[in-house]
């Protein structure tokens, strides 16, 4: 038996992923992570369970948090994708990255990026969170190392950072190389 492939319905997508335009053609069927990690090569945004549960490939879109493998390449059309990479991170991304490491919030990193990017919706969101409202906002992001206290006391040390006056939007930082980040 003599098969022909079956074409697979795309369409042109025009996306701001990191401040940078980029107009590809897209599958219809694939996921904004697919598209991050193999048409952008954006390997930050990780595939855990691909069932919006795990929040490894959290994203912001449109400056939503959304978990990247529910949403389609083709619904960011028109819109701005930020991920961890992000060029030119923001002084509370920087503040995130360096609480991590100085708070041992990362072991394998694979949560990292994920963790990093619900941190930084709640910073900018619930400034004055307390210990608790930190537990709950992050409940929705899994670790399989290094248990949630360091990640709580990461995100915990940037608010209060933040309520001294120390961090600002309008300030950016450089990015933080996070070792041991599997691609």
């Amino acid at each position: 038996m003599n098969s022909t492939p079956i074409d697979t319905p795309s369409r042109r997508l025009t996306v701001q992923v990191n401040g940078i335009t980029l107009v590809r053609q897209v599958e219809c069927r694939k996921h904004l992570v697919d598209f991050l990690r193999e048409d952008c090569g954006l390997k930050g945004s990780h595939l855990g369970c691909e069932h919006g549960v795990c929040g490894a490939c959290t994203v912001r879109l449109d400056g939503k948090v959304v978990r990247g493998c529910l949403v389609l390449a083709a619904q960011a059309d028109g819109c701005q994708v930020e991920t961890v990479e992000t060029p030119a991170p923001s002084r509370r991304l920087k503040a995130l990255q360096n609480a991590f490491i100085e708070h041992n919030a990362l072991q394998c990193g694979y949560c990292t990026p994920g963790m990093l990017m619900a941190a930084l919706d709640l910073v900018e969101r619930q400034p004055h969170a307390d210990r608790k409202a930190v537990r709950e906002w992050m409940s929705g992001n899994y670790c399989r190392c290094t248990g949630y206290h360091a990640i709580v006391d990461a995100v915990c040390a940037v608010l209060e950072q933040q309520r001294a006056g120390r961090l600002s939007d309008d300030q950016a930082g450089e990015a933080v190389a996070l070792t041991g980040t599997p691609a």
